[in-house]
C-alpha cells in the first residue's frame, strides 16, 4: 500500500511555494498526494497544473484583525470546512498532513488532529502568523525559517530548518527570460514582484516612475491579479499578473529585484544572489511580519529596505539608484551566506513523523 501525504496552505502565493517544493519529492518516491485548500483561491491555480495530485476544495474564511460583517458568517464556514476536511482525511487516511499556513489550513489541521493523524506545520516568517497560531496545540513539529522563531513556539515542538527554496528556480535560463520579454542585453534588468496580495502600493510607485526608471532599466513588472495597466504599455516594460513556468528565467535575468518582504520570496532571492530593494507591508495592513523580516535581511546585507510610508517617487527611485550603486558588495555578501538543505530537513522530518 501506497504511503499517503496531504498538503495544505493557501490564501496567498507565498503559503503555496513551499508545498510546490516538496511535492515532487514525494510523487517521485511514491506516494500519493492531496492538496486541500479553498475552493476558489490562488492555491488551486498554482497547483492545479501539477501531475500527480488530486486537489480537495473546502469551506474556509478568512481570519481578520479588524471589524468585518463576514466575521459573523466566516466561523461557520470555517466550521463547514473542518467537517469537509475531517470527512475526507478519514476516508482517505494520510500519513502525514503538512501545513504551509494560510487561512485554509486551519480546518485542515483540525480535521488531522479530530482523525488523530500528524500534522507537520512550516513557519515561514519569523513570528508565527495567526493561522499557524491557532494551529500550533494540535501539531506534532512546527518546521521553522529562522531560528529566533524557535522562542515563540512550544520547546518540544519547533525544528530550525532553514530557508526552502524550489529547486526549478535555480534551474532558470537567463537567455530564455530575455527572449521571452523581447529585451536586449545592453541595458540591467530590473524585477517587481508586486502581488499577489498587497501589491497596489508597489504598482502606483513603479507605474509613476516609468519614463525615468527606462532611461536605465528594462523592466518585468509582475503585479498581481487584475493589476495589469494597459495603459503602461512602453518599450522595454513587460508587465503580467502572475508568472509561473517562466518565473526561473526572469530570476536569473534579473540583476536588481524589488519585492514585498514576504519570507519565502526573499530566501528565494537570496538563494539566487539578488540584491533587493524590499518594500515591506505596514502595520497598517499587516502584522508586521514583513518589517521584521525585512530588517533581518538588511541586517545581514542582503537588502535595502524602503519603508511603505516613506514611498514617494523621489525616495523610490532614490533608492534603487542606491540598490544599483552597491548591488555588487551585496551580492557578495549573498554568496558567503551559509546555506542549509533545508528542503531535505524538512522532508526527513515529513518521513520521520510519518512513520
Amino acid at each position: 500500500m501506497k504511503k499517503r501525504i496531504a498538503f495544505t496552505g493557501g490564501g496567498s502565493a507565498g503559503h503555496v511555494t513551499v508545498n510546490l517544493a516538496l511535492i515532487p519529492h514525494f510523487i517521485r518516491a511514491g506516494w500519493e498526494v492531496v492538496y486541500i485548500g479553498s475552493l476558489t483561491g490562488i492555491e488551486r491555480e498554482l497547483v492545479s497544473g501539477l501531475t500527480g495530485v488530486q486537489y480537495v476544495g473546502i469551506s474556509s474564511g478568512k481570519l481578520r484583525r479588524y471589524f468585518d460583517w463576514k466575521n459573523i458568517t466566516d466561523p461557520l464556514r470555517v466550521t463547514k470546512g473542518v467537517w469537509q476536511a475531517y470527512r475526507f482525511l478519514r476516508k482517505w487516511k494520510p500519513q502525514v498532513i503538512f501545513s504551509k499556513g494560510g487561512f485554509v489550513s486551519v480546518p485542515v489541521v483540525l480535521g488531522g488532529w479530530l482523525n488523530r493523524q500528524p500534522v507537520v506545520i512550516h513557519e515561514s516568517d519569523l513570528t508565527p502568523g495567526l493561522a499557524n497560531r491557532l494551529a500550533t496545540p494540535f501539531a506534532s513539529k512546527i518546521c521553522v525559517t529562522f531560528p529566533e522563531t524557535i522562542a515563540h513556539l512550544p520547546e518540544e515542538k519547533g525544528v530550525h530548518v532553514g530557508a526552502v527554496v524550489r529547486e526549478d528556480l535555480k534551474q532558470g535560463n537567463r537567455d530564455q527570460g530575455f527572449t521571452f520579454c523581447g529585451f536586449t542585453k545592453k541595458k540591467p534588468v530590473l524585477l517587481v514582484m508586486g502581488g499577489s496580495l498587497g501589491a497596489r502600493r508597489i504598482n502606483e510607485a513603479v507605474r509613476s516612475n516609468l519614463p525615468k526608471l527606462l532611461e536605465t532599466y528594462q523592466i518585468v513588472h509582475i503585479c498581481g491579479k487584475g493589476q495589469v495597466d494597459e495603459q503602461s504599455k512602453l518599450a522595454g516594460y513587460r508587465q503580467f499578473e502572475y508568472v509561473q513556468d517562466e518565473l526561473a528565467d526572469l530570476i536569473a535575468m534579473a540583476d536588481l529585484v524589488i519585492s514585498r518582504a514576504g519570507s519565502n520570496a526573499i530566501f528565494e532571492f537570496l538563494a539566487m544572489q539578488k540584491p533587493m530593494l524590499l518594500i515591506p507591508l505596514s502595520k497598517a495592513a499587516s502584522r508586521g511580519d514583513q518589517i521584521v523580516n525585512a530588517r533581518s535581511f538588511e541586517k545581514q546585507g542582503f537588502c535595502h529596505v524602503l519603508e511603505e510610508e516613506d514611498l514617494t517617487n523621489d525616495a523610490f527611485t532614490q533608492a534603487i539608484t542606491s540598490l544599483r550603486e552597491n548591488c555588487t558588495a551585496i551580492a557578495t555578501r549573498m554568496q558567503q551566506a551559509n546555506e542549509q538543505d533545508a528542503l531535505r530537513h524538512v522532508i526527513a522530518v515529513l518521513q520521520e513523523i510519518a512513520h
